[in-house]
């Protein structure tokens, strides 16, 4: 159980992909990260300065690898720095790598340990929003490369990640508000009883609220472990969790604004172009811009049309000139819409500024 002084509950649940088991474990304290660590391993963090500045306790008594804050860190340079610090520890296949921090850390971490030594088992101490309600959960481990989002990756399951939402309570609210942009996407894709939660809530999400919180976290991540564990490599039904992203990264690098405020922003174009194409209400369009306002999000880009058309069409989910959209029938309920990258050019300018539907 939770260290007495938190207010939040604790909820376990496991992700089962092809022989692979996680176990996400929310609402768990930090504190007892001893009791899910392998024994007679050794063990070394993975970290970045900031989160090491507030959780010295956490790292102390381990070997520690300290990566760059920041995206422009995201990087196979970075990896390759964890790589050379690995060999200098004499990590083997014996080895356990626990990272500890947000999205960044988790992704670079989790990349670095599938592939050091063809790959040694690791988990992750997630410490902020963005990373317990989707970075972190999933088994999706990568880097930037050449301008572009998660370019080089692999999938692999951590064997633990502990989402102690008392940490949370650190996050500078831009990094709170950007993180709830995922919570927001989840709702959308496939739970619209969250999504009228959601609404009612909206201020006491902001307050931080530790039963709201954990109401909104723990929805989030059953939503995506349920679709992982149908699809873990995004052949099929996987692909409804990219429901912004598309535009999204695009945004995200063109404009330097954080993934949430990209994702927000490209939920917008995604919820536009499904009422131009597939029937969406404008009705739930308007929900939608709503909601994202109330919870601080952007839903424009001051990013040119033509610049995001440019860097969407080099998106790595790209196949054979076509790019499979995620698009809403309904609050809820999706349709992966296979769309050839010409289309895309061609109808884009109708549906990226917030007063054109």
């Amino acid at each position: 159980m939770h260290d007495n002084y938190s207010l939040y509950y604790m909820y376990a649940l496991k992700i089962c992909t092809d022989g692979a088991e996680s176990r996400v474990l929310l609402g768990e304290s930090f504190h007892h990260l001893g009791a899910y660590l392998p024994k007679n391993k050794q063990v070394i963090i993975i970290t970045d300065g900031n989160v090491r500045k507030h959780y010295r306790e956490l790292t102390d008594g381990f070997p520690v690898v300290e990566i760059g804050v920041g995206e422009q860190h995201k990087t196979v340079g970075t990896v390759e720095n964890i790589y050379a610090a690995l060999l200098d520890l004499n990590a083997d296949r014996n080895s356990f790598i626990v990272a500890v921090g947000g999205g960044l850390v988790c992704d670079v971490a989790g990349f670095a340990a599938s592939t050091y030594m063809r790959g040694i088992p690791f988990g992750f101490v997630s410490t902020t929003l963005l990373s317990q309600v989707d970075a972190s959960v999933g088994g999706k481990n990568g880097v930037n490369f050449g301008g572009y989002k998660n370019m080089v990756g692999t999938f692999n399951q951590p064997q633990f990640v502990i989402c102690d939402h008392d940490m949370l309570n650190t996050l500078p609210d831009a990094e709170f508000v950007s993180g709830l942009a995922e919570i927001v996407k989840a709702a959308a894709i496939r739970d619209a009883a969250l999504f009228d939660y959601l609404e009612k809530h909206a201020d006491e999400v902001l307050e931080r609220k530790p039963d709201v919180l954990s109401h909104i976290i723990t929805a989030s991540v059953k939503i995506k472990a349920q679709v992982v564990e149908n699809d873990e490599r995004e052949q099929g039904e996987r692909r409804i969790l990219n429901f912004g992203h598309t535009f999204g990264h695009a945004v995200e690098v063109l404009s330097g604004v954080s993934h949430g405020e990209a994702v927000s922003v490209g939920m917008m174009i995604a919820a536009r172009w499904s009422a131009g194409e597939c029937g969406f209400p404008l009705g739930g369009v308007q929900r939608l811009e709503q909601l994202l306002q109330r919870l601080g999000l952007p839903v424009i880009s001051a990013v040119p049309v033509d610049d995001v058309l440019q860097s969407a069409a080099k998106d790595k989910k790209k196949e054979s000139g076509f790019i499979h959209l995620v698009l809403l029938n309904d609050i809820g309920k999706t349709e992966i819409r296979k769309t050839a990258v010409d289309e895309i050019n061609r109808k884009l300018g109708n549906y990226y500024h917030a007063t054109q539907v």
